[in-house]
């Protein structure tokens, strides 16, 4: 899978920019309809990444991230493509996306915007920002730990002049993908994370690498 291998680099490169140690999942450890995979072999993951059930656009995975943001840590959601992008839907002509793109995280009955950030290899989704840098809020943190449904909505296109705006991409994710005794607890885990102390001795990463 080639967004799981640009996963693992990335991973590896924060490690050692950030002073944690871990070692992330390999392809290997990685099986579809699973739910929730998280980082291996370690004791607190920084990570976890799940497979959509349907979309319409070349996303891979949805990986839930543990990032640096100055002298914390916070959670972001990111998007790693088939291919090397942008983000657009099955079919559409690339040189028709929007400069002002739009999307939103749908979990159960609830309703998120987020701003997107494109990212070197990936798209950061998030609701909220600390110290400039994007993350999640711990009510949408809430809802992707206890919810059913994720459905990722986006306006990537730009419509014919005098049509209204639309979304044209859509990913469907089961949250509760599985095993049932570890439903909500790859996201609880990742949470984790974000509450441990950063180290200060180290350089700092920006949050798009």
């Amino acid at each position: 899978m080639q967004a799981l291998r640009r996963i693992v680099r990335t991973a590896l490169a924060a490690g050692l920019v950030t002073g944690l140690c871990f070692t992330p999942v390999l392809a290997g450890d990685f099986e579809t309809d699973a739910g929730w995979t998280l980082e291996q072999r370690v004791d607190r993951p920084s990570y976890a990444l799940i497979e959509p059930r349907t979309r319409n656009l070349n996303l891979d995975v949805v990986v839930l991230a543990c990032e640096q943001a100055e002298d914390r840590r916070v959670l972001q959601l990111q998007l790693y493509l088939t291919n090397d992008g942008p983000l657009m839907p099955d079919g559409a002509d690339a040189t028709r996306a929007k400069s002002k793109p739009r999307a939103e995280i749908v979990i159960d009955e609830h309703v998120f915007p987020v701003g997107l950030l494109f990212a070197e290899d990936h798209v950061v989704l998030s609701d909220q920002t600390e110290a400039m840098f994007p993350r999640l809020s711990s009510r949408l943190l809430d809802a992707l730990e206890q919810g059913t449904t994720m459905r990722l909505r986006f306006d990537l296109v730009a419509e014919p002049a005098g049509e209204p705006s639309a979304f044209d991409g859509e990913a469907v994710v089961d949250l509760q993908a599985g095993p049932a005794e570890a439903r909500g607890k790859a996201v609880a885990a990742v949470r984790r994370c974000a509450t441990d102390r950063a180290p200060q001795s180290v350089a700092l990463a920006s949050p798009s690498r």
